[in-house]
């Protein structure tokens, strides 16, 4: 866990005790966290408790016991210590115990997994021309922003495609009709958007923050949806479109309909349709993901699968650490509205995964017995697909368990 993750748990559980009422104070923008001075405790420390006490009416003390717990229930977080007027010292968790927090994570949340809440109180507007790629480019954004809690408004100030709908792009309804205002007077509420936006009728401490517009103006396409959809159908041609960076122009050729490795979109939906293969082949063979089990063929297993975690498979390494990243991915796609983010990491996701799967098969082969090796490497690919279909989620792409 780097001082960045660390930052945005602390954050997590700032807003978590708020929102728990068992803190009354301010949510701060960001979290300092360091690395522990010569002589300190633990290997990252942070002094929020005390930037939070004066706002709070509460000891540094009280208010660093109320975060402890919260922080120490995060993935990563070995120890939490309070020392001195209200320090928090972490001890991040040793890598075998992070690698489980991890999968565990993405088994507990799912296509879910990276989805949080660290934009929440904003409120964003994202306009975009009447044209193609900015239409889907914006609706990338938008469920990338909304997966971190912000409530979005999507708008064009001109006539939307009738076909981009078919592209999946989800289209807000037009502003009521009302009484003009002036620059003064507050907006007044609108009808919910596709999405149950409600960007200005929300009250009270967690109402979201209106945001100037950003616009979203990507190097056009060329082409409308239409015409997309005819050569392309609605998934290779939403990858085309969000694939590249905005500032350069979209691949849109017939390469993002072969079935082969070269193509990166067949590349990400074959290794999750490879991990869903997997997952059906160990069924077939009696075993399912995990290291534990019951019995005592599985009590033998679970003492070898802790002295060859997956830890000791060297190809593991590259997989785990990108799975630990994908939370940071998606944030930061959702703040500088960079899905070709999203898609580059998916991509970097199944190259690790078919790698790994090369050097560490998950499933036996021939007369051999599964062993809490193939478990644990069988929970690591599953992972990976979970991650898989989550990103291609986001960038409103199908990911088909059968290719």
């Amino acid at each position: 866990m780097t001082p960045a993750d660390l930052s945005r748990t602390v954050l997590r559980a700032v807003r978590r005790a708020v929102d728990e009422e068992a803190l009354h104070a301010p949510v701060p923008a960001h979290v300092r966290v360091e690395r522990t001075r010569p002589g300190g405790s633990g290997d990252y420390a942070c002094a929020v408790a005390l930037q939070l006490a004066g706002p709070a009416a509460l000891p540094a003390l009280e208010v660093a016991r109320i975060l402890r717990d919260r922080v120490a229930a995060e993935p990563g977080v070995g120890r939490v210590e309070i020392t001195g007027p209200g320090f928090l010292s972490f001890t991040v968790a040793a890598p075998a115990e992070g690698d489980r927090a991890v999968l565990a994570a993405v088994r507990g949340q799912g296509p879910a997994y990276g989805h949080g809440d660290a934009l929440r109180g904003e409120a964003p507007h994202l306009c975009h021309a009447g044209e193609t790629r900015a239409a889907v480019t914006a609706d990338a954004v938008r469920r990338l922003l909304t997966a971190q809690g912000a409530r979005v408004r999507v708008s064009s100030p001109e006539p939307p495609d009738p076909d981009w709908p078919r592209l999946g792009v989800a289209l807000d309804a037009p502003p009521a009709p009302g009484p003009a205002r002036t620059a003064d007077a507050p907006p007044a509420p609108g009808p919910a958007g596709p999405l149950g936006d409600r960007p200005h009728s929300v009250r009270g401490p967690h109402a979201p923050r209106p945001l100037p517009a950003t616009e979203i103006r990507p190097v056009p396409a060329g082409a409308t949806a239409g015409e997309l959809l005819e050569r392309l159908g609605p998934d290779a041609a939403r990858w085309g479109l969000l694939r590249a960076a905005g500032h350069d122009r979209a691949a849109l050729g017939p390469e993002l309909l072969v079935q082969g490795e070269a193509n990166p979109l067949f590349l990400v939906r074959y290794a999750h349709a490879r991990t869903r293969a997997l997952t059906r082949g160990a069924v077939l063979l009696g075993f399912a993901s995990g290291p534990a089990g019951s019995g005592a063929h599985d009590r033998r297993a679970t003492h070898a699968g802790h002295a060859a975690h997956l830890g000791h498979d060297a190809a593991a390494r590259p997989l785990l650490d990108l799975i630990a990243d994908h939370p940071g991915v998606l944030l930061a796609g959702a703040r500088h509205r960079a899905p070709d983010r999203v898609a580059r990491q998916l991509e970097a996701v199944a190259h690790a995964f078919f790698d790994f799967h090369d050097s560490c098969p998950p499933l036996p082969a021939g007369d051999e017995k599964p062993s809490a090796a193939h478990r644990a490497r069988l929970a690591l690919a599953e992972a990976a697909g979970t991650v898989l279909a989550g990103g291609l989620s986001l960038l409103g792409i199908r990911a088909p368990e059968h290719l």
